[in-house]
C-alpha cells in the first residue's frame, strides 16, 4: 500500500501501512469563496432577533477573543467585526479585546501577536488586555448559578455597555460543543468558576456531542446569561480550518444554528467499533501540548471497542502543558491509582486531564507517538513510541492476528454514527 499522511505539528508524517484499514475524515466542505463577505453578511442578519437599540446608548464594547490553543481565523472575523462598530457609533478607542486564556497563562505581548492579525494591531486606539483567572483584583462576582457555579468574571469586560464573544463551533469533548457564550463563560471566568463548571464533567451526559442535556454546557449558558453577552459572531471551519460559515446573533441562537451545521460536518456513520484506532490531534495547535491533545484520545476511543489499542500522533513542542496535571501524577503508578487520587480530592483543572487519560487508559491501550521525552509519557499511563510504525509494532502484540483498523487525520473533529 501507498503511504499516506497525517497531521503532525506544523507538518504531517507519512505512514507506511500493510494491512487494510478504513480512513474517516470530516465531509470535504470546500471553503466559501469569499469568507470576508460571508462574516459581513452574518453581521447584517443577526440570528435570534436581538434588539440593536441599546447600541445607541453604548460607549465601550468589549469582545472575547480565544487564546492561542484555539485556531479561530480573526483575520477574517475581527476586521468587519470592528467596522460594524464603529458604524453603530463606537470608535475604536471604546473597543477592548480580551484575550480569553481560561486557566491559561496569560497570553504574553508575542502571543498576543500571533493570535490577532496586523490588520487589528495596527488599529492603535483598540485597547488589547489578556485574562488572568487568579487576579482575583480584576474579577468581579455575580451570583451562582442553578448548579451552584459561583460566577466569578473579568470585571473590565463586564462592566463594558456592550458585550461580544467569537469562536469557532466545534465537537468539544466534554463540553458538548465550543462556541457560543463559552469564550467568555469560561475563558474570562475565575478559577473558582471554571473549577466548579467542570467538576460536573464525571457527569454521564457530559459528552461530546451533547448540547440540550449536557449539564457542564447549560452550566456555562447560565453563566453567560449572568455576564449578560449581548451577541456572538462564531465560524464554522472545515478540517483545513477554513471558514464554511460565519453566525451571528444572540449566543444561544448562535448555538442551535452552528451545531445543526456542525452535526452534518463531523458526524460519520460507522458500522463498527474498532480493534485499532490510529488518531491524530488535527496538528498545531490542537497538539501544542499533552493537555490539549487528549481531546483527541476522547474522540478516537468512540471509535474503539474496549480493550482496543489507540495510537495518537501528538507533536506536543510545549510538552504536558500543566505543571498541575505533571504534580498529580507523580509517584502514581496505574490509571487506577489516578482515578482513585482524584475522586477524593476537590476538583482541579490540570489534573482532571490526567483524570480523563486515567480512565481512557483503563479502557483502552494507549500509544503516544510525539516529541516529549518518554519519561514524561509514561507518567501518564501513555505507552511512548517514536513513529508510528514502533507504535504499530507495540500494538500488534496487544491485538488479534487478525484486527480491524481506521485512520483518524482529525480525530478531534470527528463523532461517530452507530447504527441504532
Amino acid at each position: 500500500m501507498s503511504p499516506i499522511q497525517i497531521p503532525f505539528g506544523k507538518s504531517n508524517i507519512p505512514i507506511q501501512l500493510t494491512f487494510a484499514y478504513d480512513w474517516y475524515e470530516p465531509k470535504d466542505y470546500p471553503p466559501v469563496p469569499q469568507p470576508l463577505s460571508v462574516v459581513i453578511r452574518a453581521l447584517q442578519n443577526p440570528l435570534g432577533n436581538p434588539s440593536l437599540e441599546w447600541l445607541k446608548s453604548s460607549q465601550k464594547a468589549a469582545i472575547s477573543i480565544n487564546d492561542k490553543t484555539r485556531p479561530v481565523p480573526y483575520a477574517v472575523m475581527l476586521p468587519p467585526l470592528l467596522d460594524w462598530l464603529n458604524e453603530h457609533g463606537i470608535p475604536d478607542d471604546q473597543i477592548e479585546l480580551f484575550i480569553a486564556t481560561g486557566t491559561h497563562h496569560p497570553a504574553t505581548n508575542e502571543e498576543i501577536q500571533t493570535i490577532l492579525p496586523t490588520s487589528v494591531l495596527d488599529r492603535k486606539r483598540i485597547r488589547i488586555y489578556s485574562h488572568d483567572c487568579d487576579d482575583q483584583d480584576n474579577l468581579i462576582f455575580l451570583g451562582k448559578t442553578r448548579r451552584g457555579t459561583p460566577v466569578w468574571v473579568n470585571k473590565r469586560f463586564y462592566q463594558a455597555d456592550l458585550r461580544i464573544v467569537t469562536g469557532n463551533i466545534e465537537p468539544h469533548h466534554f463540553m458538548g460543543y465550543s462556541g457560543g457564550a463559552k469564550s467568555a463563560a469560561i475563558g474570562l471566568a475565575g478559577r473558582q468558576t471554571i473549577n466548579h463548571n467542570h467538576a460536573m464533567l464525571n457527569d454521564p451526559l457530559a459528552f461530546l456531542g451533547e448540547y440540550e442535556q449536557n449539564p457542564m454546557r447549560q452550566d456555562v449558558e447560565e453563566i453567560g446569561s449572568l455576564i449578560e453577552i449581548h451577541l456572538a459572531l462564531n465560524v464554522i471551519l472545515n478540517a483545513n480550518r477554513q471558514i464554511l460559515t460565519a453566525l451571528f446573533g444572540t449566543p444561544r441562537a448562535v448555538m442551535e444554528k452552528g451545531i445543526s451545521i456542525s452535526d452534518d460536518l463531523w458526524k460519520v456513520p460507522v458500522s463498527h467499533a474498532y480493534d485499532l484506532v490510529i488518531a491524530s490531534a488535527g496538528g498545531h495547535p490542537k497538539d501544542i501540548n499533552l493537555y490539549q491533545a487528549q481531546k483527541a484520545i476522547t474522540h478516537a476511543a468512540l471509535f474503539a471497542r474496549p480493550g482496543g489499542v489507540i495510537i495518537l500522533a501528538a507533536a506536543c513542542p510545549e510538552g504536558i502543558g500543566s505543571q498541575k496535571a505533571l504534580d498529580f501524577v507523580d509517584q502514581l503508578t496505574s490509571p487506577d491509582e489516578a482515578i482513585h487520587k482524584f475522586q477524593q480530592m476537590n476538583f482541579q483543572i490540570g489534573p482532571h486531564k490526567a483524570y480523563q487519560i486515567a480512565l481512557q487508559a483503563k479502557r483502552n491501550d494507549l500509544i503516544l507517538v510525539s516529541e516529549m521525552r518518554h519519561d514524561l509519557v509514561s507518567k501518564f499511563f501513555l505507552t511512548p513510541a517514536n513513529s508510528i510504525e514502533q507504535a504499530i509494532d507495540i500494538a500488534k502484540n496487544l491485538l488479534p492476528e487478525k484486527f480491524s483498523a481506521v485512520i483518524l487525520p482529525h480525530a478531534t473533529a470527528l463523532l461517530p454514527k452507530f447504527p441504532k
